[in-house]
This record gives C-alpha cells, sequence and structure tokens, in this order.
C-alpha cells in the first residue's frame, strides 16, 4: 500500500572541533553517542520552552530514536549529509515502513561536526554546539521550536573523525486516524507552512503524513 506524505527538508554544514588540550587518551567516540543524544534531547527541551513556554513537552519516542539512529548510522558508515541515503531511504520512508498508520508532521534536524582523535568528543560541548548551530539556522529553530510537536527522537553515530546526528520530531496534529492514505511525499519549507496546507485542503487530505526537515552544522 502506498502511504502519503508531506515533507520539509532543511540543512546545516559541518563545525570543526579544535579542542588541542587534551592529556590523556579520551574515551572511544562510539561509546558516547547514547550520552550525546540524551544531551541533545535535554537541551533541546530547554531551547523550545525558553522560545516558547507554552509549547508541548517533548516525550521521548523509541520508534523515532530507532529511526534517529539508523539515519545516523547510515550516513556515518556511507559518509554524506542528505535527508535521503544512496539508496533513496529517508526518516519518512524508514517510519512509514514501520507505521504504516502514521498520521501527522514529522520533522528531522541533521547535523555533523568534526572531531580530533587526541580530543575526542567532549559530549557537553558538541551538544550545545549541536544546538547553537541549529539555534542560528531561522529554518532549523523554526522546527526544532514548533510548538506542537509531542514526540522527539535522537540517534548519533561516528566515522572517522565525523559525528552525525539526526534528530526527529512528531506530532499527528489531531489528524483523524481513519483516512485512507494517498500515495506520494509533499515537501515543504516549514512545519508552519506544512500545517496551513492542511488545514486549507492544499495538501492531499488522506492522510496528512508531514515529514522532517534534515541538515548539517557548521
Amino acid at each position: 500500500m502506498k502511504q502519503s506524505a508531506l515533507v520539509l527538508f532543511l540543512a546545516l554544514p559541518l563545525l570543526g572541533c579544535a579542542d588541542m588540550n587534551a592529556t590523556q587518551a579520551p574515551p572511544d567516540p562510539n561509546t558516547q553517542m547514547a550520552a550525546l543524544e540524551t544531551r541533545i534531547a535535554a537541551l533541546t527541551e530547554e531551547q523550545r520552552l525558553k522560545i516558547d513556554p507554552n509549547a508541548k513537552q517533548l516525550t521521548l519516542d523509541p520508534e523515532l530514536t530507532r529511526i534517529a539512529r539508523a539515519r545516523a548510522a547510515d550516513m556515518a558508515a556511507k559518509n554524506y549529509l542528505a535527508h535521503a541515503a544512496p539508496n533513496g531511504d529517508t526518516s519518512a520512508t524508514l517510519l512509514m515502513a514501520q507505521d504504516a498508520k502514521f498520521q501527522g508532521l514529522l520533522g528531522e534536524n541533521l547535523a555533523a561536526q568534526h572531531y580530533l582523535k587526541q580530543s575526542g568528543v567532549d559530549v557537553e560541548q558538541f551538544a550545545q554546539r549541536f544546538l547553537d548551530e541549529w539555534m542560528k539556522s531561522q529554518p532549523h529553530r523554526e522546527n526544532m521550536a514548533f510548538a506542537d510537536y509531542d514526540r522527539t527522537g535522537v540517534g548519533a553515530a561516528v566515522n572517522g573523525d565525523t559525528v552525525y546526528v539526526a534528530q526527529l520530531f512528531a506530532s499527528d496534529l489531531g489528524i483523524k486516524a481513519d483516512r485512507d492514505p494517498n500515495s506520494g511525499v509533499t515537501q515543504f519549507p516549514s512545519a508552519e507552512a506544512a500545517r496551513s496546507a492542511g488545514n486549507t485542503g492544499e495538501a492531499p487530505a488522506d492522510p496528512l503524513r508531514l515529514r522532517g526537515a534534515e541538515g548539517w552544522a557548521n
């Protein structure tokens, strides 16, 4: 069965890390990815509430976390940063493969940071850099701060000298779950644009699947 989706995509460039003061061998970065995911989720929640105290609280969603981790791992393994994998997979197609009944808005922010092997990955510094860069980008900031999102999932992976991160956000936007899906994926420049299109009937009506944004951090 074909599924229908509405999509928004964003992008940012690479961040460099230049901490040269390490005095001992740092931990294996692979062992720090779970902590980095947790810290990014926490900082995102803090920023959302600063921007809009009435924004819905984000709940960590296991399904979104699995997909975010799969996206980050694939980017790390294949050395790319893009909303679509070389084989065409996106967070949208992965989610619909897992949950054919998903309806609503999915947002995706992607980013990557270089690190120096002698310095390793400082979880607090890296998490803050990711958030700082997203906050500097209006589309990423809007995606992260969209008040109707109520679920999130973060994935982080490392390969060579680069850490890749994917963060997903989701909301059903009150869309009814008993509509038949239409084919196709529709992209929008922002979550607000996707929601407006759904409200006015400009987007496929059965059902609304508003997909997320992605990006590099530089």
